[in-house]
């Protein structure tokens, strides 16, 4: 399988120069999110640092991602040598030391220190009209707060096939360092949209024709029976709690991934990655 290119979804997007000030011009109001007490996953503009070689690699070849400052240790440097030289930018040679001080001493940095900003968000008309030309599901997680989850989620939907992934703004993970290197690239691969409500954004992909499938282990509809082609959502909600009730009463159908064995459950990690890789198949079978 080929390496997935970097999203350029979208459309909102201007060409920027890499010291450009941020924009405000289009964002969400900071101010809502930032006046409640709670986790919030950032507004676009919103500086964040990455770590990591594979991460920053991905972020450096990535033409959306802003950037501010690239910290490398010599051994790093020559490492992404090649991604740096390509990007046209110029990185500071630190020392291990400093990234300690910087990002915490038990934080696996392997030398390399982005600043950016959050990349911009897509809206939810550019998603379902990509799931319905055949790009793959939507991805949507009510109250998935894990950055580890939500970073091995992105890894499948960037493997298998997927249109992008929505999230509430908050109850959300930050779209930051360590979810980034869970991802391991692939948070510059997926648009990911931040909706301050999740059942609103429910009824929105309804209106715009988008299948609201939800994943529950007590439903009686298995997922290999249901139908994943066109314009649909997969709905997934956090481990042990499982969807919401309201999220469950949106959704159009409910289904379970089967278990052959004694384990009932998945790991919501592991949930998409099975219904993502389902979703592909079926999307394979129709076009054959």
């Amino acid at each position: 399988m080929g390496e997935p290119k970097p999203h350029r979804q979208h459309q909102a997007r201007r060409p920027h120069r890499e010291h450009d000030r941020p924009r405000g011009a289009g964002h969400a109001p900071r101010h809502d999110a930032r006046r409640n007490a709670g986790p919030s996953a950032g507004h676009p503009g919103d500086r964040v640092r990455l770590y990591g070689i594979h991460t920053v690699e991905a972020a450096l070849a990535n033409p959306d991602r802003r950037i501010h400052r690239l910290m490398l240790t010599e051994g790093a440097g020559r490492r992404l040598e090649s991604a740096v030289t390509a990007r046209g930018i110029t990185a500071e040679t630190t020392e291990p030391r400093e990234l300690d001080r910087l990002l915490g001493a038990d934080t696996v940095h392997q030398g390399a220190c982005l600043e950016t900003e959050l990349l911009e968000e897509p809206d939810l008309f550019a998603l379902a009209a990509n799931s319905a030309a055949g790009k793959g599901p939507i991805v949507v997680l009510d109250q998935v707060t894990d950055p580890h989850n939500v970073g091995a989620i992105l890894r499948s939907a960037a493997v298998f096939g997927a249109t992008g992934l929505v999230m509430t703004r908050r109850h959300s993970p930050p779209l930051d360092g360590t979810l980034a290197k869970s991802a391991s690239g692939a948070l510059e691969l997926v648009p990911i949209a931040l909706v301050q409500n999740l059942s609103r954004a429910l009824a929105e992909l309804e209106k715009l024709e988008v299948r609201r499938v939800g994943l529950d282990g007590e439903a009686e509809t298995l997922i290999e029976d249901q139908p994943l082609s066109g314009a649909v959502a997969l709905v997934l909600g956090a481990e042990g709690k499982g969807l919401r009730q309201l999220t469950r009463e949106t959704c159009d159908s409910l289904v379970r991934i089967g278990a052959a064995g004694p384990l009932a459950s998945l790991n919501v990690s592991n949930a998409a990655a099975v219904a993502l890789h389902m979703a592909a198949l079926q999307r394979r079978r129709a076009i054959a």
